[in-house]
């Protein structure tokens, strides 16, 4: 569990800023209020690309801005919000880049064959706006598909523009870091009636197929991403397990690569790859009323019904 984490709340029909410290969910205009430090941007009202501009810039020690939330609330100055309180997504990214086949034993079970890493380069594939959903919101299952798959991701949220940006100086371009769930339709993801052989946007672009959060852990807080561990359960049965060191192409490889090909953003979003135990490779889907939990252990987790 990160110390400091920002996220946002819904009130009222309207989402809402937040902060979260030690798992309790501070609402983020009674923080500056007291006194307490947040980065400037109010994220849930459309200006998620300025707040995340700054978070980027933001050199806190969030420790210590950790600190002084528990000082103020001991002190009385601020309260936590009642347990009840449903956290949405951190933002709607508009773009979601992800990185494809990205683990050695995910291909394998994928029964894909890649080529050496100093012949081949990252495959890159979208997602939009309308696949996020926030903690607790469904998957929708569409009625075509009988292959319903998971992949829980590491996603990299960018603060700084970056274009033909280095290896060495590409992290200093996140802002942040959360988890998000690559949901799949296997047998929607091939076609016969083209000569192309594959359709990523049919089967990974359906609304509600990228479950992303619970929030937004400042990059500061993760000095490495690829020490992180990922995890995902169906139904409480865990189904992958592994670690972000495994990728084949790290972090910053992914995102100096992206960036000859377009300029990121304050605001887009990099999902880096998923480890081996998915659906496929185990020959079991989801189906109506099961339950994935997405996790990261130091960021957070988010759960996801299957509708």
């Amino acid at each position: 569990m990160p110390a400091i984490a920002f996220g946002t709340y819904a009130s009222d029909s309207r989402e809402v800023p937040a902060v979260i410290c030690d798992g309790a969910i501070y609402d983020a205009k009674a923080l500056r209020e007291a006194g307490i430090h947040v980065p400037r941007g109010n994220w849930s009202n459309g200006e998620a690309a300025q707040f995340l501009e700054n978070l980027c810039a933001d050199r806190s020690d969030w420790d210590a801005v950790a600190g002084g939330i528990r000082a103020a609330a001991a002190a009385g100055k601020v309260r936590a919000l009642p347990d009840a309180v449903q956290l949405s997504a951190p933002f709607r990214p508009g773009r979601i880049f992800c990185a494809a086949s990205n683990f050695v034993d995910h291909a394998d079970e994928m029964g894909t064959v890649l080529a050496a890493k100093a012949v081949s380069k990252p495959y890159m594939f979208l997602k939009l706006e309308d696949c996020v959903v926030g903690p607790g919101q469904p998957v929708v299952m569409p009625d075509a598909t009988s292959q319903l798959d998971w992949e829980v991701e590491l996603a990299a949220v960018i603060g700084k523009r970056a274009r033909h940006v280095s290896v060495a100086d590409a992290l200093s371009h996140v802002a942040a870091y959360t988890v998000v769930n690559d949901v799949t339709a296997r047998d929607m993801n091939v076609r016969s009636d083209y000569p192309f052989k594959f359709d990523w946007f049919q089967g990974k672009c359906h609304d509600s197929f990228a479950p992303f959060g619970p929030w937004l852990v400042p990059a500061s807080q993760i000095p490495d991403p690829q020490k992180v561990s990922l995890s995902l359960t169906v139904n409480g049965t865990v189904m992958q397990q592994g670690t972000a060191e495994e990728m084949i192409w790290k972090v910053n490889e992914q995102i100096a690569y992206l960036s000859t090909i377009l300029t990121l953003k304050p605001g887009d979003v990099i999902a880096t790859g998923t480890p081996t135990g998915v659906g496929m490779g185990r020959g079991i889907f989801l189906k109506r009323g099961d339950v994935m939990t997405a996790a990261i252990a130091e960021i957070g987790e988010i759960t996801s019904p299957v509708q």
